[in-house]
């Protein structure tokens, strides 16, 4: 297995990937992925996708640096924007080494902290969050009001 930063080619499956992750937003991925690489170099993000011996997709991460994080005590905290595995791949240590690939981004950002967050009703993605070391924070539940 590769985990290498995203490129352009990457982006059809990049982009099918998201959509698995956040289906109610697939009308925005194409947009967001064309921004992210017209704004990379001059951005504090990333994005790294794990490819398999055969160079198939397996999963992607997508980082940024914050300067604000619950339960963080720093102003630069490197931040697990989106993290997913295919199904077929899961169990078997790329999500794992997608994290593990993350962390090293955020040292090499200088960033001390590395946070992440998932909803309320995820407990897959939480138990997965603390088995490779995260410490829960903090639990919100946000509202909205149409005016």
């Amino acid at each position: 297995m590769l985990i290498l930063p995203i490129q352009p080619n990457d982006a059809v499956a990049w982009e099918r990937m998201r959509q698995a992750l956040w289906p109610s937003s697939t009308s925005e991925h194409a947009a967001e992925i064309a921004a992210f690489f017209s704004e990379r170099e001059n951005a504090a993000v990333e994005a790294l996708i794990a490819l398999d011996d055969a160079g198939k997709p397996l999963g992607f991460v997508e980082l940024s640096i914050r300067n604000y994080a619950e339960g963080c005590s720093t102003k630069r905290v490197a931040y697990l924007e989106g993290w997913y595995v295919e199904p077929h791949a899961r169990r078997q240590g790329v999500g794992a080494a997608l994290v593990k690939a993350a962390e090293a981004w955020g040292r090499n950002q200088r960033c001390s902290e590395f946070a992440s967050d998932t909803e309320w009703h995820n407990e897959i993605s939480a138990t997965v969050h603390r088995a490779l070391g995260f410490v829960e924070t903090d639990r919100i539940i946000c509202f909205k009001k149409d005016l």
